[in-house]
């Protein structure tokens, strides 16, 4: 019997959803890729008892989050990171497990961030299949792209509408219990977090994209599981109004990033009205003025790190140039080790660029980059080795 349909059954026979079973299903979610980190390994150590507490705490709804790790991060652009504690972790995919079948039944198919059998490179290869659609039945015609972004989504989301929103499809007490509990928890305020990252990092952060200055009731904390999913469920609104209301065709989203193809400029600029007013009245978001346009769909739509267009796929000019700093800082480090007598097997550096190349190679993959991919390592690694 596989481990999902247990889930469901364990969901479904009980009397309630905080049991011993299914906290420690979601341990064993949660711990996945955190095996080696301080803050598992402390839970683990004591692991049938962490669990025992977590049950009793959530059975006489004592449970209260605990105090997170605030940090900033600045690749691709400068956020704020909150990171709860691996037992507010795991409470998080405790309710995530229970929620996510029943909200996925009503999420559209084009909604790519966060979801099981989605993300980043689907959603790339979903929107090629789109403007090639779009091109062959345009028989040479005009046609149009219209991308939208959300401003400073994840600080601008309305606690109270999200609630409602969860209580729409939920009728279980102790789930909505459990939902309030994470949604309306303050982690800049109701217990001050743990900062990780020099105080000249946050002055870098605007004001409107950090939890510390956003009103009471508005915001949930870029870095946690649940945080992740209520942005689809929020934003699900947005979407069948997109899908049902305005009748779009080629529209997905991932995140709080939004493309729709047309083949009018006239008609994706009263989609975008229509857009901005149902995300203000209904959601209480704003689209960002200076992130939103209609372009010709031949240009290539700048999409998730890539140039997608109907024929190929190329990587943004900004994350080669990215890649090739990084490999440049290698670089120079190498050939201080060289000055020390370190030799190719033994240099930090030249191992942290094949890793570089690694990574950015796997992203490559997925566009057409071969020849790029290769005048790189030609560059960086032929002629020094």
């Amino acid at each position: 019997m596989s481990l999902p349909f247990l889930s469901l059954i364990l969901f479904d026979t009980v009397k309630t959803l905080f049991t011993f079973a299914n906290l420690h299903k979601a341990y064993v979610d949660c711990r996945h890729n955190k095996g080696a980190t301080l803050n598992h390994l402390r839970f683990r150590e004591r692991l049938e008892g962490n669990l025992l507490r977590l049950e009793e705490q959530l059975q006489t709804r004592t449970y209260k989050p605990g105090q997170s790790i605030a940090f900033v991060v600045t690749n691709p652009k400068v956020r704020e990171i909150f990171a709860a504690g691996f037992d507010d972790r795991v409470v998080h995919h405790l309710l995530y497990n229970y929620l996510a079948p029943i909200f996925e039944k009503i999420f559209i198919h084009d909604s790519w961030a966060c979801r099981k059998g989605k993300g980043t490179h689907h959603a790339v290869r979903r929107l090629q299949g789109f403007l090639w659609q779009q091109r062959r039945l345009a028989r040479g015609q005009p046609v149009y792209y219209l991308k939208m972004d959300v401003m400073s989504f994840f600080t601008s989301i309305d606690q109270q509408i999200l609630y409602d929103l969860v209580c729409k499809k939920v009728k279980r007490h102790e789930v909505r219990w459990l939902s309030k509990v994470i949604i309306f928890h303050d982690c800049a305020r109701d217990i001050p977090p743990k900062i990780q990252s020099r105080p000249e990092l946050f002055s870098q952060l605007p004001r409107h994209k950090s939890l510390f200055f956003t009103v009471p009731g508005v915001g949930l904390p870029i870095g946690n599981l649940t945080s992740q999913f209520f942005a689809n469920v929020y934003l699900n609104e947005l979407d069948q109004f997109v899908k049902h209301r305005l009748k779009v065709k080629w529209y997905l989203r991932y995140v709080d990033d939004l493309v729709l193809l047309g083949d009018s400029v006239a008609g994706l600029r009263t989609q975008m009205a229509a857009i901005e007013a149902f995300a203000w009245e209904r959601l209480r978001l704003r689209m960002h003025p200076n992130k939103q346009f209609i372009r010709p769909s031949g240009d290539g739509v700048d999409f998730l790190g890539y140039v997608v267009r109907a024929d190929y796929v190329l990587m943004r000019r900004r994350v080669v140039g990215t890649w090739r700093h990084k490999l440049d800082q290698q670089r120079l480090l190498r050939s201080r080790e060289r000055r020390c007598g370190v030799t190719c097997d033994q240099s930090p550096s030249l191992a942290r660029a094949r890793l570089l190349c690694a990574s950015y190679g796997a992203h490559a993959k997925w566009g057409n980059c071969r020849s790029l991919v290769e005048r790189i390592h030609q560059q960086y690694f032929v002629p020094s080795e």
